[in-house]
């Protein structure tokens, strides 16, 4: 695990969707996490499963964010969780061995710790900086990043605000993946933009 790990906006135009992120994709991303916060159940099966079989084509992971039901049905490739979602060591139980499981861990070590306990595949901290389309606490220091890789042996995500400028300093820090939303769904050249933020890992 190395490189843009792209994060789907709360996009209902799933052509859309699709053509963004197969942009994204052609410029380098190395992985897709499916989050959709206010979908329906029907809608998110409809465009997880559309981005599941674009993610085979270019042979790249899906993640479904929360939604362990929708991970099992399509055999998407693994899951993200929260801290408030169920937890690392129940999502491995329930997925098995060959999945992925993120766990999100804000700017908490102690959270990183349980899930690596729990069966955690690779930890995300953050919000780093603000971003324009979640909202949460900017309150993480990048400190925590060579905290984490001193401690624990998982890949680090950083999310939160990252633009290129943002994300440099943390990979320098030793981040082995940005993840970015509106960096690239939002951005006039989306596969550019994608292109750029793989290249810090180059």
């Amino acid at each position: 695990m190395n490189g843009l790990y792209l994060v789907t906006p709360d996009w209902d135009d799933t052509d859309r969707l699709l053509y963004v992120t197969e942009q994204a994709l052609l410029g380098g991303a190395a992985l897709v996490q499916y989050r959709h916060k206010t979908a329906s159940a029907a809608q998110r099966l409809e465009q997880a499963g559309a981005l599941l079989a674009l993610c085979r084509r270019h042979a790249r992971p899906l993640i479904i964010n929360d939604h362990a039901d929708l991970c099992s049905a399509l055999d998407a490739d693994g899951i993200h969780v929260g801290g408030t979602d169920a937890s690392v060591a129940q999502m491995r139980i329930l997925l098995g061995p060959g999945k992925i499981v993120g766990a999100s861990c804000y700017g908490n070590l102690q959270l990183a710790l349980t899930a690596q306990r729990g069966g955690a595949s690779y930890i995300a901290f953050g919000g780093f900086y603000p971003s324009r389309v979640k909202q949460y606490p900017v309150t993480t220091a990048p400190e925590i990043i060579a905290q984490a890789r001193a401690l624990i042996d998982l890949p680090v995500v950083v999310i939160g605000g990252m633009t290129l400028d943002n994300a440099r300093p943390l990979v320098a820090q030793g981040a082995q993946m940005v993840a970015a939303i509106s960096s690239v769904y939002l951005a006039e050249a989306p596969r550019q933009a994608a292109s750029e933020l793989a290249g810090l890992f180059v």
